[in-house]
């Protein structure tokens, strides 16, 4: 769909090449054209969770549940704050999953010893066992994915989509304040 979008956006960006529509020094085609591929992306990247998910019966956001606590884990548990916040979802949100997830015996939940308020997540060993089992499929297909990029080129990538993403997030409070 993306790619149909996109066919149909180049082809009215023809007719107006000689224009100008440049905003501080930056063509807004060209960030038209970012935005698509980064929407395709993301679909992409979705469908490739939604993979794993299904490997181990459980749902795509349930999977970046149990990806984000095998990240962030360093042995202590990780907040459902946390957990939401990195993943851009209500804290509710996390929780009611977290507890399904915990049903099917893939995390621990547990109240933290510092404040009582606080549930601390963490990944069992049945999970980590799927997740060892799952990567050197989840190994080959980065090979695959990023094969075209040195890896200071990924990491400058990484580093200019996490400044990108930095300003997306500040545009959306403004646009939210009506600014």
């Amino acid at each position: 769909m993306a790619q149909e979008l996109r066919k149909g956006s180049d082809s009215s960006s023809r007719g107006r090449q000689g224009a100008s529509n440049e905003f501080g020094g930056k063509n807004q085609d060209i960030a038209r054209q970012l935005a698509w591929e980064i929407a395709a992306i993301n679909v992409h990247l979705q469908e490739i969770r939604y993979f794993w998910a299904k490997a181990l019966g459980i749902s795509g956001p349930q999977w970046m549940i149990l990806m984000a606590l095998a990240d962030l884990d360093q042995g202590e548990g990780v907040p459902v704050k946390v957990v939401s916040k990195l993943l851009h979802v209500d804290p509710s949100f996390v929780t009611t999953q977290s507890k399904m997830l915990e049903k099917k015996g893939f995390m621990r939940r547990r109240t933290s010893a510092d404040d009582a308020r606080v549930v601390q997540m963490s990944l069992t060993d049945k999970t980590y066992k799927h997740i060892a089992n799952l990567a050197s499929e989840q190994e080959a297909l980065n090979n695959f994915v990023f094969a075209e990029f040195s890896d200071r080129e990924l990491s400058e990538l990484t580093s200019k989509l996490a400044t990108l993403k930095g300003r997306l997030e500040k545009a959306s409070l403004k646009i939210a304040m009506g600014i």
